[in-house]
Parts: structure tokens; C-alpha cells; sequence
């Protein structure tokens, strides 16, 4: 990761930033309300959907896939895509523990 220098980080703290990072387009949030609100879906559909081309919303399908947020599936010569539930959670309870941390502690500023 270059200048980052990942490897000082824990795995969690990596896989944390790169979900993060990958939510962090307004196009990769719109595919995920999509996925949630379908529940499983081709990409032809996803790109129905949102006012982008084919080739841009499989870059931001491959970077949510890659962040680990969704999962895809072939089904002939199509990919169904849906959300990793367990990715989902990872993040949710992270942000959960910033949250709970906030709620129980005085502001520092």
C-alpha cells in the first residue's frame, strides 16, 4: 500500500480502512441501497439503476468486492451480486464501538 505502510496496521485495522475507503463513493453507496433493497441482482441491473455507464459501475462492483462488502456469484454469463453479511456486521460493530465509546466518555474538546 506504499506510503501507508499497511503492514504497521493490524488486519483489522486494514480490512476496516479498505471497506471504509470503498464506501466512500456516492455511486458505491447508491449500489449497495440497491443490493439491499433487491436483495441479489445481475449487474444489468445495477446499471438500469444508476445514470453510469457499464464500464464504471463494474469498476465500482469490483471495488466493493474487492473492499469485501459484496459477494459475486456467476449464473451463466451473468455475475449476481449480493452483500456480505458478515462484512456488514464487521463494519457495523466497529463503528458501533466508536459510538458506545462517545456515548460513555465526556467530549474532549
Amino acid at each position: 500500500m506504499g506510503a501507508t505502510k499497511a503492514e504497521h496496521f493490524t488486519a483489522k485495522q486494514n480490512k476496516i480502512a479498505a471497506m471504509i475507503k470503498a464506501l466512500g463513493h456516492p455511486a458505491r453507496i447508491a449500489i449497495i441501497e440497491y443490493l439491499m433493497k433487491v436483495n441479489v441482482c445481475i449487474c444489468g441491473d445495477i446499471v438500469n439503476e444508476l445514470p453510469l455507464s457499464q464500464a464504471t459501475v463494474s469498476q465500482h462492483l469490483k471495488e466493493l468486492k474487492s473492499a469485501g462488502l459484496i459477494k459475486g456469484n456467476i449464473e451463466g454469463n451473468a455475475i449476481c451480486y449480493c452483500i456480505d453479511e458478515k462484512a456488514i456486521n464487521t463494519l457495523s460493530e466497529y463503528l458501533q464501538a466508536i459510538s458506545q465509546r462517545i456515548t460513555t466518555t465526556k467530549n474532549c474538546c
